[in-house]
C-alpha cells in the first residue's frame, strides 16, 4: 500500500489550507533545487510549519499547472533513493523528508513533505560536485535563497530551538495519544491518510502525521499531538480549555453564567463557538419610516468571534497556566488570552490590521487549524475581525495589551442597536433558541450524516470508520441519544439482536442547519 500524508492533496494543489510560499512545484526531478528547498523548509525561519515540494507538477506564475506532467514508477523508485542520499551526504545535520505518490488527473505525482526541522539551522550542499561549498537556505516569499547578513545571524541564533507545540513530551507516552481522534481527524480533513490509517500502529501513524518523534526505541508524542488528540490534554498543559463567562446583569452585576471546554483543541474550539452561536447571538431588526428595507445586523458578528477566538487558540501560550476567557455582557463581548502578541508588532498597525507577525509562535497549531479550516494563518485574523464589524455596522474593535506584552486582549463592542437606548426600535429575532438546538460536536454530526433511514450499530461504525465498540458507545452513540438526535427503534429492548437507530426529528433539523456547513 502506498503510504499517505496527512494532509487533503486537492487542497494542497489549490493552496486552500498551505500558503503559496510553502509550496513549490517541479516538473521534474531537480536535485540541487530541490535540495535548497528541502533545507529552506527544514529551517523554517518564520516557524510556519515547512513545506511541501510536488514533483511532477509544472508551474506557471505560482499556480500548479493541471493536469500534471507526471512521473514514470521507475522515476519515482530513482528519486526516492537519491533524496536519502542526499538527506545524508548534501544537508547537515543530516534531514530527510516524508515522501508520498498520488494519482492526480490520470497521473502520478510524488509529494515530498518537509517539516521544520528539530536540530536548526540546516546548511546544504550549494550544488552537488565533489568540492561544493555549504551554505544556510530560507524561504522568501515563494523562492528559496542563500541566507546572508542580518538573516543568517538570526538564523543561527535559532540553533536547536524548536517551538513548544513541536517538543517531544517526555512525560508521557505513546499511548496518550488517542488512535480515533487521529482517525477522526483525518477523516475530516478528507486525507487520503485516513482510510490507511486503521491498518496502521499508533507510532507509525503518529509519525506519519508528525506529532511522534524521537528514535524508535525512545518515540515520543509531540505537544501538539497531545493537545490534539488526546481527551485530556490539561492533564499536561493546565489550562488547556475556553472559559465562556455571560453576565446578564452586567461585569459588575452578581450573577454570571460560566461553561468551562476542555477535550482536544480542535473540538473545544468548535464547541466554544458553537455555544457563543446558539445561546448569545441575536439578529436584529431595524425598521425605517423613509424607506421599506429594513437594516438586518447582529449584536456580535459570529465571523469576527471565530477569528478572535481561533486566534487565542492558535497564539497563545501553553505553558501559561491561564485558560482563554470569553466575557459576554451587554456592551461587548472580550477574548483574553496569555501573553500578548511578538514584540515586533505596534498596537497602532494592529489596530489599523496593518500588523505582520514575523515568526509564530505555535507553527504545528497553526498547521492543524487550517486543516480544520479554523483558520487562515498568514496575519489574516485581525483585519477580517475589522472587516466583518464594519459590514455589521458595529462599532470598531478594539484590541489591547501591556508593556511587557503580557496578555492580548480583543474587545468587540454590541451593535448600537442592541443598546439600551435603541431598544424600543430593535426587533430581535433569534433564528434558533437555545433550548431547541443542543450542542453538537463534529464527532456527533459525523454521525448525523453517517444515518441512511433505519441502521445497526455495525452499520454505523462501518461508516463511521470505527472499530473500538466502546469508543463508539461513549462518544457517539450514548452522546447523541442523550441530547435527542437519534433513538432506538426497539426502545423497550434495548439489548435486541434486532436493535437499529435513527434520526429523531431534532436530529434531521440539526442535520439540516449544520449537515451542509
Amino acid at each position: 500500500m502506498t503510504p499517505k500524508l496527512p494532509i487533503n492533496i486537492d487542497d494542497l494543489l489549490h493552496h486552500r489550507t498551505v500558503e503559496s510560499e510553502r509550496i513549490e512545484y517541479k516538473e521534474g526531478w531537480n536535485p540541487e533545487s530541490i535540495l535548497h528547498t528541502l533545507c529552506a523548509f527544514a529551517n523554517d525561519f518564520h516557524n510556519l510549519g515547512g513545506g511541501y515540494v510536488l514533483v511532477g507538477v509544472a508551474e506557471e506564475n505560482g499556480q500548479p499547472q493541471l493536469p500534471p506532467a507526471g512521473l514514470l514508477p521507475e522515476q519515482i523508485d530513482v528519486i526516492q533513493k537519491e533524496l536519502l542520499n542526499l538527506g545524508h551526504s548534501a544537508i547537515a545535520p543530516h534531514y530527510h523528508p516524508l515522501t508520498a505518490t498520488y494519482e492526480i488527473q490520470g497521473k502520478t505525482i510524488l509529494v515530498l513533505w518537509a517539516p521544520g526541522g528539530e536540530t536548526r539551522p540546516y546548511k546544504a550542499k550549494t550544488s552537488l560536485g565533489k568540492k561544493s561549498d555549504w551554505a544556510y537556505y530560507l524561504r522568501k516569499h515563494t523562492s528559496t535563497v542563500k541566507a546572508s547578513g542580518r538573516d543568517e545571524r538570526e538564523l543561527l541564533s535559532l540553533a536547536a530551538t524548536v517551538p513548544f507545540d513541536d517538543r517531544y513530551r517526555q512525560t508521557a507516552d505513546l499511548s496518550d495519544l488517542s488512535p480515533y481522534l487521529m482517525r477522526d481527524f483525518l477523516h475530516d480533513i478528507g486525507s487520503e491518510l485516513a482510510a490507511e490509517a486503521r491498518e496502521l500502529d499508533i507510532e507509525t501513524l503518529g509519525r506519519r502525521m508528525n506529532v511522534v518523534g524521537g528514535p524508535s526505541e525512545m518515540a515520543f508524542p509531540k505537544n501538539v499531538g497531545l493537545l490534539f488528540f488526546n481527551e485530556h490534554p490539561e492533564q499536561f498543559f493546565p489550562a488547556t480549555q475556553i472559559d465562556v463567562v455571560y453576565f446578564p446583569d452586567g461585569a459588575g452585576g452578581d450573577h454570571f453564567e460560566e461553561k468551562v471546554f476542555k477535550g482536544p483543541l480542535g473540538r473545544i474550539t468548535r464547541s466554544a463557538l458553537d455555544y457563543i452561536n446558539r445561546n448569545y447571538l441575536k439578529e436584529g431588526v431595524t425598521k425605517h419610516a423613509d424607506r421599506p428595507e429594513a437594516e438586518r445586523f447582529w449584536n456580535f458578528p459570529l465571523v469576527a468571534i471565530e477569528e478572535a477566538v481561533v486566534n487565542a487558540v492558535y497564539h497563545r501560550s501553553y505553558e501559561i497556566r491561564e485558560p482563554i476567557e470569553i466575557r459576554i455582557d451587554g456592551q461587548e463581548l472580550v477574548v483574553l488570552s496569555f501573553p500578548g502578541p511578538d514584540r515586533s508588532i505596534r498596537l497602532q498597525d494592529l489596530q489599523a490590521g496593518k500588523a505582520v507577525s514575523r515568526r509564530y509562535r505555535n507553527r504545528r497549531i497553526g498547521e492543524f487549524l487550517k486543516e480544520l479550516d479554523l483558520t487562515e494563518g498568514r496575519s489574516t485574523g485581525v483585519p477580517k475581525i475589522l472587516r466583518v464589524m464594519k459590514a455589521n455596522g458595529s462599532p470598531e474593535p478594539v484590541f489591547e495589551t501591556d508593556g511587557e506584552r503580557s496578555y492580548f486582549l480583543i474587545r468587540l463592542p454590541v451593535h448600537e442597536g442592541f443598546s439600551v437606548e435603541k431598544e424600543a426600535v430593535t426587533e430581535v429575532t433569534p433564528e434558533v433558541t437555545p433550548e431547541v438546538t443542543p450542542e453538537v460536536t463534529p464527532e456527533i454530526l459525523r454521525l448525523l450524516k453517517s444515518f441512511e433511514g433505519e441502521m445497526g450499530r455495525a452499520e454505523l461504525m462501518a461508516e463511521l470508520g470505527l472499530q473500538d465498540e466502546k469508543h463508539f458507545r461513549e462518544h457517539y452513540q450514548q452522546i447523541a441519544m442523550k441530547q435527542g438526535l437519534i433513538e432506538m427503534t426497539v426502545p423497550d429492548k434495548p439489548r435486541s439482536r434486532l436493535q437499529k437507530y435513527r434520526l429523531t426529528v431534532l436530529g434531521q433539523q440539526v442535520l439540516a442547519t449544520k449537515g451542509t456547513h
